[in-house]
């Protein structure tokens, strides 16, 4: 970035990259839901959702993390801030976000509230969210009933459907905070009541120290206390060992309450208390007016104001905070307070004003900017240590044993406790190998030094596996996840690249040594019979096969994946790319350029050449898995899905240009293309088309990429309005049926959520669009077009005899994807589907939800609400086309 360009927060951004200015301390930090994780669950049986249900949430201390309402934490989440609200109905205050578990809900798992992430920037110096809270009393109780009743082929019940929106009877609570500096924290919640009459809201703005102190034997404990302040001004002070000392300062309220982050034995377990006063005593207070369950010496480790308002129909009212690390003066909520708001918020501006192109027009930069403000909401404290979570603790008692022969039981080297990007922070709230990769893509846009930082951390020795495995996600880190680490990386290096001409090399060296390990783990691991052929399991694709992919199949053998093959293709080809990078700078890579180059011919022919073993059909011109059965036999399971899209994937273009740069790899490659004419054939240029300028390396040569994109660009199969579906349309009238000695299994296509119960059952590949696979598939489009050129034209859509070159069929593509968000002609959007609150109303309609994946025929979310996470590529893609068109 050049000087006359740089913002404050790019500058914010610099200082925090070399240390100078530690700006990430305080962010978005909170979890949105602690509760039913691995990482808390201590069960014999391993069933997290049942050992500490919600109901257990507001009176149960956590071990390792906390959640919260749109709150913050300093990056080792020491100290937290959330928001807890109660409209006088509610039978708990509403201090975290509610929703189904797993087994409660006819699709899994689901968060049934509504919250939007407006806008943040990566220091986190501003950030704006909003809470839509009910006024009359929330329906815990029918939201789990009528989801329990609905089966699978049912559509969810949600809140909204419960009615208890009507007539705009809810609140719109709104929290921003603005940094003054590292260490000063500005806090501004406003509550507008949308009603058509008054309505009572009450406010506890909380601060808390996570419970550090009750699991390890003379461990410290810090303490919060009611300070005198002059005025209308209050002040708490927190004094951390670690932390250090900081201050929360807040206009004054009707009451200042205290308790402590303990857990309330009596209530859960029938047990002493170990204090009077526990984690749940503002809910006893508030709503059951037992006045005994808060300190009265006004000092704990949990506080909050406690402020009651009745609100007019229409108006709002704003309450200031400010969590400054110095001792705060009289006026600390005044005029300066609201100048540093107005600051912060014109800075943001300015930042994403240098980001999002001038030429887009409004909505598309509403959406784009909801986008990254999600990325970054996302963003959480993770904290688990796996060898002191199958021990226990020394001030608890032991786990069970079953724990050791249990879950993650091989991973005691795992020491995470760090910020992370987590794919959805209520559905998902832990990492996801895959996941982050693609998260990596819109971040770097905006905070490359942390997505880098980010790519790093997953291959560091205290997350890769001494084997080379990168945990896939807590439920079972030992899962495997498809090997898209090294596509993320050279794509995070080529966009920083891209923004301030800089190359860093370091980064890309440091990330390529480790992925060494990773890729010989893949070789060794997940290719059975030695073919270069491999397997996988479910591979971030939940039920997209006949059967669960994941376990073992019905019927003995085992499956040759043509995307785990595919995956590997495209693995070889990642790093092969960042080999030939480095080896500009370093000769000694491109030795390893070399064994990249080989290997991925090696694979491309395994996968498409040998008849007898190919995942190539040539009758249907696409490509399968491959069942191999203990007799031997293979059968192809002729399944139309992305399993035989991802073959496109693995494409790289090797420009002449550089072949004179690198001469070891050059002779190299000359020597195997002349003595394995075999593997080099239809696999790489052999003095065809653009041979003067380049080679291309790919799985699919251009007439099996013409064959597959008749079914890939045809609205009878893949291509949807709205992007590339994960199933094709045609099982719809033709299900797939695989028989095995008189056992059926099915796929039908399934536009919207999972009808069966494959991998957990609350998502579903068979049939809806999926972000980042489109993301993929619209870049390797145009890789093939930067070799192909535009003499290479399609017919697309399929029938109508409209033929584009494959740059403009990713353009097309990348067009479908992005009107999911977009508003249409008649002011709709198709992401809110059928919800008329969220297409016409005011207050609604304009805020975004990133869903998981998007109803195959009309483009409606699907899936986790908030997994901004890989759904947040689409701000990429919006940045890519205002930037060609």
């Amino acid at each position: 970035m050049s000087t006359d360009q740089t913002t404050a927060e790019h500058r914010r951004l610099e200082e925090a990259a070399v240390h100078a200015a530690h700006w990430r301390r305080w962010g978005s930090y909170l979890s949105d839901r602690q509760w039913g994780t691995v990482r808390e669950d201590y069960s014999p049986n391993g069933c997290a959702w049942d050992y500490f249900p919600h109901d257990h949430a507001r009176s149960r201390a956590y071990r390792w993390g906390e959640d919260g309402l749109l709150g913050i934490s300093d990056n080792h989440q020491r100290l937290c801030f959330g928001l807890a609200l109660w409209n006088g109905q509610d039978e708990i205050l509403k201090e975290r976000l509610f929703g189904l578990t797993n087994g409660e809900g006819n699709h899994g798992e689901d968060v049934k509230e509504y919250y939007f992430y407006l806008d943040n920037t990566p220091t986190h110096s501003y950030m704006k969210a909003l809470y839509k809270y009910p006024q009359a009393a929330y329906p815990y109780k029918r939201l789990v009933e009528e989801n329990r009743r609905r089966g699978r082929g049912q559509p969810e019940f949600e809140l909204m459907d419960t009615g208890i929106f009507d007539q705009n009877r809810y609140f719109d609570v709104f929290v921003e905070y603005a940094k003054g500096s590292i260490d000063d924290v500005l806090i501004r919640i406003t509550m507008a009541n949308r009603a058509p009459d008054p309505a009572p809201i009450s406010l506890l703005p909380t601060l808390w120290f996570q419970n550090d102190w009750s699991w390890r034997l003379n461990s410290p404990k810090p303490v919060l206390k009611l300070q005198p302040s002059p005025g209308d001004l209050q002040m708490i002070s927190a004094e951390h060992h670690w932390l250090g000392n900081m201050w929360l300062s807040f206009e004054k309220a009707e009451e200042v309450l205290f308790t402590e982050n303990e857990t309330n034995a009596d209530r859960l377990f029938n047990a002493p208390n170990l204090s009077p006063y526990v984690k749940d005593a503002f809910h006893r207070y508030v709503i059951q007016k037992d006045h005994s369950a808060v300190n009265p010496r006004l000092m704990g480790t949990k506080a909050a104001p406690h402020y009651v308002r009745t609100l007019a129909s229409g108006e709002s009212c704003t309450v200031k905070l400010r969590l400054t690390r110095e001792a705060p003066t009289a006026d600390v909520l005044g005029l300066e307070f609201d100048r540093v708001f107005d600051l912060r918020r014109r800075e943001a501006d300015d930042f994403y004003g240098q980001i999002i192109p001038s030429t887009l027009d409004e909505d598309s930069r509403n959406v784009q900017r909801q986008a990254f403000a999600g990325m970054l909401w996302s963003k959480q404290f993770y904290h688990y240590v796996v060898r002191d979570w199958l021990d226990g603790d020394s001030a608890c008692p032991p786990p069970p044993p079953e724990r050791k022969g249990g879950r993650n039981r091989a991973w005691e080297h795992l020491y995470n406790k760090d910020i992370l990007s987590m794919p959805d922070k209520w559905e998902y709230p832990w990492y996801a190998a895959w996941d982050l990769a693609f998260h990596c893509i819109p971040l770097a846009m905006i905070d490359p030094d942390f997505a880098k930082r980010q790519l790093i951390l997953l291959t560091r020795e205290w997350y890769m596996h001494p084997n080379g495995q990168i945990p896939a996600y807590e439920w079972a880190f030992g899962d495997v996840n498809p090997p898209v680490h090294a596509w993320a990386a050279w794509r995070v290096y080529k966009i920083e690249k891209k923004m301030n001409g800089q190359s860093d090399l370091l980064f890309l060296e440091r990330v390529f040594q480790k992925l060494l390990l990773n890729f010989t783990w893949w070789v060794n691991r997940k290719d059975e019979q030695g073919k270069n052929i491999f397997q996988g399991g479910f591979l971030g694709l939940d039920n997209i096969g006949v059967f669960d992919r994941n376990t073992q199949l019905p019927t003995g053998g085992s499956l040759e994946q043509s995307d785990g093959t595919s995956w590997m293709a495209m693995y070889c080809l990642n790093l092969l790319t960042i080999a030939l990078e480095l080896a500009q700078h370093n000769p000694a890579y491109e030795d390893i350029a070399s064994k990249f180059f080989e290997h991925f011919l090696y694979i491309a022919d395994a996968m498409a050449r040998r008849r007898e073993e190919s995942l190539w059909d040539e009758e249907d011109g696409f490509f399968y898995d491959s069942l191999l059965l203990p007799d031997g036999r293979s059968v192809r399971l002729k399944l139309r899905s992305i399993v035989g899209l991802i073959p496109l994937f693995a494409v790289e273009t090797v420009d002449v240009s550089l072949l004179f740069k690198l001469p070891r790899f050059a002779k190299r490659m000359d020597w195997f293309m002349r003595h394995r004419p075999d593997l080099a054939k239809d696999v790489t240029c052999n003095g065809e088309g653009g041979a003067c300028e380049r080679r291309l390396l790919s799985i699919a040569t251009p007439e099996r990429l013409k064959r597959i994109l008749e079914r890939c660009l045809s609205e009878n199969e893949f291509l949807s309005p709205y992007g590339i579906r994960a199933l094709s349309r045609f099982h719809k009238e033709h299900p797939y049926i695989f028989d095995m000695q008189g056992s059926e299994f099915r796929v039908d296509y399934e536009p919207a959520e999972s009808a069966h119960g494959h991998f957990g059952g609350n998502s579903n590949w068979r049939g809806p669009v999926w972000m980042p696979v489109n993301f993929l598939l619209i870049e390797s489009l145009q890789k093939f077009h930067h070799y192909l050129g535009d003499d290479f034209k399609v017919e697309c859509p399929q029938g109508s005899g409209h033929l584009m070159t494959l740059w403009e069929v990713s353009m097309e593509l990348s067009s479908r994807v992005i009107n999911i968000f977009l508003k249409d002609p008649d002011g709709r959007r198709a992401v809110h589907g059928g919800n008329q609150k969220f297409q016409t109303d005011p207050h609604w309609k304009d805020y975004l939800l990133f869903y998981e994946y998007f109803h195959g025929d009309n483009g409606a979310g699907i899936g986790a609400n908030h997994q901004t996470g890989w759904t947040g590529l689409v701000a990429k893609l919006i940045q890519q086309r205002a930037e060609r068109l």
